[in-house]
Order: C-alpha cells, then sequence, then structure tokens
C-alpha cells in the first residue's frame, strides 16, 4: 500500500500523529523499533484515519505481537533475541499509550511497556542498573547506566524527560552513546514524567530545582562517580525543567537544554488556540498538559493558570555552569526567538546556541529526524568542558 505522506510527515493532515512516528522512528539506530513493523501500523492507520482510537488499537496490537516473539524467544532460552523484541514492543506500546487519555486502559498498556523494557534491558544492556533516587518522602524511578570505558570515579550526566517521553527512551537514545564516550548516565522520570507519574501519582513542578538536586546527591553519593563532574540534560519540556534546576543547583558542572523553552505558558498558549481551531495540529493530546501538571479535574483553564510560574524570566541569569542549548531550524514545536530568548538572558560566561540544519540533519524538534547528530554534538561538546 502506498499512502500520501514523507518520512517525516507520515500523515500530512494529521501533525499530531506524524510527530508521533517520528519520535518512535527515532529510535531505530538503538535497535528499540523496526522500520518495517512501524511501516505495517502506519498503513493500517491510514486506512482508520478517521478513528481515534484506531491509534492505540493498531499500536497495542503490534506491540502485542513483538511482545509475543519475545516470550517465545525466552522460553527457548534465546535471551538476547527475546531482548530485541521486548525492546521493540515497548516502543511500541508506549507509542499507542501516549494519545491514550487517561484511565484504566492508559495505565493497563503503560504496564504491558515498562515490562517490555524490564525485560528487554536486562537482557540487552546488563550495565543498567534499576535504581530509587530518594524524593521528598517518596523516590524517582531510574536507569543507572555505567560506562564500561570509565576509569575511577566517572563523569556523570542527569538526564531528565521531557512532556511525554520516557526514561525507557532516553536511556538508549543519550545514555548508550554517552557511555561509549566514558559517561555514566541517569537517566530519570521526573516529576510529571514516565513512570513517576503514571505509577506513582507524582505530577510536574515549577521548581523542578527540588528533583534535580535530588538527582545530583544520589550520584553524587556513589563512589563510581565524579561529583565534581556531574552535569544536567533534558529534551523537549525539559529544556525548562533542566536550566530551571541548573539555576538553584549549583554544583552541576554543565548543562543541555536540548529544545529550549523560556516562557512555557506563552508557548502553550499558542499551542491551546491552536488546539481549538485543530486539535490535530500539535503534537500533544489535549488532556497530556492537565494531567502532567496534576490538574485532577482536566480543566485546561486551571492547568494554564498553574503554568503561569514555569518561566525562566528571573531564573536564567543565575545559570553560572557552561550551558549548550540546541535547537531545529525545522522545530514546529519551539519556535527560533525562544531559542535566542534563552541563550540571551542565560548568566554563563560559557554559553553555546546550536541551530542544526536541514542539510546537516537534526533540523526537527530535539533532532528526532537524525537524533545521532545532536547526540554527537552534545557529547562533543561535552567532552571538551568535563574531559572523560
Amino acid at each position: 500500500m502506498f499512502y500520501n505522506g514523507n518520512w517525516i510527515h507520515s500523515f500530512p493532515q494529521n501533525y499530531q500523529w506524524s510527530n508521533a512516528i517520528l519520535v518512535c522512528k527515532g529510535m531505530a539506530p538503538y535497535g528499540a523499533v523496526a522500520m518495517g513493523e512501524i511501516d505495517i501500523v502506519t498503513q493500517k492507520l491510514h486506512a482508520r484515519i478517521n478513528e481515534p482510537h484506531a491509534w492505540w488499537e493498531e499500536w497495542g496490537a503490534m506491540g502485542d505481537f513483538v511482545a509475543k516473539a519475545g516470550d517465545d524467544a525466552a522460553a527457548a532460552g534465546n535471551h538476547a533475541t527475546a531482548g530485541n523484541y521486548y525492546l521493540r514492543a515497548n516502543n511500541y506500546y508506549y507509542t499507542g499509550e501516549r494519545m491514550l487519555p487517561p484511565g484504566e486502559q492508559k495505565l493497563a498498556m503503560y504496564k504491558k511497556a515498562l515490562h517490555c523494557a524490564h525485560e528487554g534491558l536486562k537482557r540487552r544492556y546488563p550495565n543498567i542498573e534499576y535504581v530509587d533516587v530518594p524524593y521528598e518522602g517518596k523516590s524517582l524511578p531510574a536507569y543507572f547506566i555505567k560506562s564500561p570505558y570509565a576509569k575511577g570515579p566517572a563523569p556523570t550526566m542527569v538526564l531528565f524527560d521531557g512532556l511525554d517521553n520516557c526514561k525507557e527512551m532516553s536511556v538508549l537514545f543519550a545514555g548508550v552513546e554517552l557511555a561509549y564516550r566514558g559517561y555514566h548516565t541517569l537517566a530519570i522520570d521526573g516529576p510529571g514524567q514516565g513512570e513517576a507519574l503514571r505509577l506513582r501519582d507524582i505530577p510536574a513542578r515549577y521548581d523542578y530545582e527540588v528533583a534535580g538536586t535530588a538527582a545530583y546527591e544520589y550520584v553524587a553519593g556513589r563512589s563510581d562517580v565524579d561529583a565534581k563532574r556531574v552535569a544536567i540534560m533534558a529534551y523537549s519540556a525539559g529544556g525548562y525543567y533542566a536550566p530551571r534546576a541548573a539555576a538553584f543547583e549549583p554544583r552541576y558542572a554543565a548543562l543541555i537544554a536540548w529544545g529550549p523553552h523560556y516562557d512555557y505558558h506563552a508557548v502553550w498558549q499558542k499551542r491551546w488556540d491552536a488546539m481549538k481551531k485543530d486539535h490535530n495540529s500539535v503534537a500533544t493530546s489535549h488532556f497530556q498538559l492537565p494531567w502532567v501538571l496534576g490538574v485532577k479535574s482536566g480543566s485546561m483553564e486551571e492547568a494554564m493558570e498553574k503554568l503561569k510560574k514555569f518561566t525562566l524570566a528571573g531564573v536564567a541569569d543565575k545559570i553560572k555552569c557552561p550551558m549548550l542549548i540546541c535547537w531545529g531550524e525545522e522545530d514546529k514545536l519551539t519556535p527560533r526567538e525562544i531559542a535566542h530568548q534563552l541563550y540571551d538572558n542565560v548568566g554563563s560566561k560559557d554559553k553555546t546556541l546550536k541551530i542544526f540544519t536541514a542539510a546537516e540533519g537534526g533540523a526537527e524538534h530535539c533532532h528526532v529526524d537524525n537524533r545521532q547528530v545532536g547526540t554527537d554534538y552534545i557529547c562533543d561538546w561535552l567532552s571538551a568542558r568535563l574531559h572523560p
């Protein structure tokens, strides 16, 4: 079957679906999806374009099919093969889950995704450890991936997610590359993210330095970490979270905003206005923001009021550690002026704004069109400062 679209925009008439599929495709270099399996789902979705529930039904069906193959391989004692199947099933379940409204069906699909992630990671990446980071009487779930090339206490990256991603993705698309280059990584679901939101009922907060400090103190307390060489990075909505954390936690030695933000409320005001005209024209489902912020009523008005505190005005100038801001010229979620606004207001004397072009790749939001280009640049920039 041939369908109207291209590799970046699988559904020209539905940006929400196109973006989600592109994010899924971005996991291909890490063996966490198969392009042929994604294409099968995409073809089925084109045949059901006017059925919103088709999204999670088709991704769930592919997840079930691939997870069953993982179970069969594991039962036969072929654990490396099983691990590959489970990692792919995890991403298919998670891709379907992101469009499901909060409720039992969403939770059930997420638990399938998480189960497959654990089964896949333990078989394919024995250097990844599941850990809990103490946080206000609770804990934040995380993976700690150790570099096999580290000699003695090593530089370490604290890596938070964005609005609708999870540590199961970031531990692969960033943690694996960082490990190859001599860095340990703590890939963590912070407040309002992944497992912390879904299974521990920890919503997002504007003062993300609380989570940032908790993560720093966890890694700094490990004997295999050099506490003076701990960096923090986050992507997409995390382009607000990580700068906020670094502004108030001076022990971080470097900061990367992988997709910048400054006034997150202003960004969402434009998205909400667009949603009212066409809910498929934005990357995020209508329920996502209230849910992430812990607004039980689901009210966008209440969520938007809460979001007013999510600004780096009067905060960015407090950032003193080296900072890298990454933005792509085809980014449809974050306008160019926001990247410049953040850069202009950051207080650090060592700050870099890297704009990725379509010609070099990595021009889409958070480089999902070519994640490796972005990851390589980030790692090289970081190594020039922390010297693993």
